[in-house]
């Protein structure tokens, strides 16, 4: 499929960058190279909404609100040249915070690594390690579902299949963990957390097949068919959500 630059680096930013909020409170290495932080980053690019990175005692927060503080300013000059950065393959412009530098250059590019580690994971690592694949599933799933907002609400296709979902909350639920997916006016936001009385809910059984369903081995029909991925609810709303998701796997593939 084609890509466009502006979605992309929306997911980018707002969907694989805003997981390190999540990849901080699952991975105690993360947390470790953030213990005693105090820098905040505010990336901004042309006609993406920006986003502000909180490093602070061993936890990291992601801001949308466009007056959080920041005390590192990070622009580009538009979204080709975030997505190329987050390639590696193009710096970004310090507009804000030079002390801040050192701290860009070694803790935020480790934990850049530690979080890709976790999205592209080794399979022999999956395999020998229950508690590692749990946190690259759980991580997976919230680029997954962050990166589904964006794809709604600037690609043209995906504004299609937004329109069609009526006003309401879908449930996630992957086991003890939860996602709100908020449907207002054809616009899609996500909140960390169950809602009580959801409008629908998707319900995987396992790790395993949220692993199997977001990785592409296993297909979500078939599971459906034989009950390891239970719908319910306004069906109607997952199944347009489903084409949201498909969209998505192509961005981030």
């Amino acid at each position: 499929m084609q890509k466009d630059l502006k979605v992309l680096a929306a997911i980018n930013l707002h969907a694989i960058l805003r997981t390190m909020e999540d990849l901080c409170e699952l991975d105690s290495t993360a947390a470790g190279l953030i213990h005693g932080a105090k820098t905040s980053i505010r990336f901004v690019i042309p006609e993406i909404k920006p986003m502000v990175l909180d490093f602070r005692n061993g936890q990291c927060k992601a801001h949308e609100d466009a007056g959080a503080s920041a005390n590192m300013s990070l622009r580009f000059t538009g979204p080709e040249h975030f997505n190329r950065m987050v390639d590696g393959q193009a710096n970004p412009i310090p507009t804000r915070g030079f002390s801040h530098i050192g701290f860009l250059k070694s803790t935020f590019t480790q934990l850049a690594e530690r979080l890709t580690a976790y999205l592209k994971p080794d399979p022999s690592e999956l395999a020998a390690d229950p508690e590692f694949k749990r946190s690259s599933t759980l991580l997976t799933a919230y680029v997954a579902f962050f990166a589904l907002a964006q794809v709604a609400e600037l690609d043209p296709l995906g504004q299609v299949n937004a329109s069609r979902i009526a006003d309401g909350n879908i449930l996630i639920q992957l086991e003890d963990v939860g996602l709100t997916l908020k449907v207002r006016d054809h616009h899609i936001s996500v909140e960390k957390g169950s809602c009580e009385r959801p409008d629908a809910t998707m319900h995987f059984s396992s790790i395993d097949v949220a692993n199997g369903i977001l990785s592409g081995t296993m297909d979500s029909y078939a599971c459906i068919g034989n009950g390891s991925l239970a719908i319910s609810g306004t069906v109607p709303m997952v199944d347009d959500l489903n084409k949201l998701l498909a969209q998505v796997s192509g961005y981030l593939s």
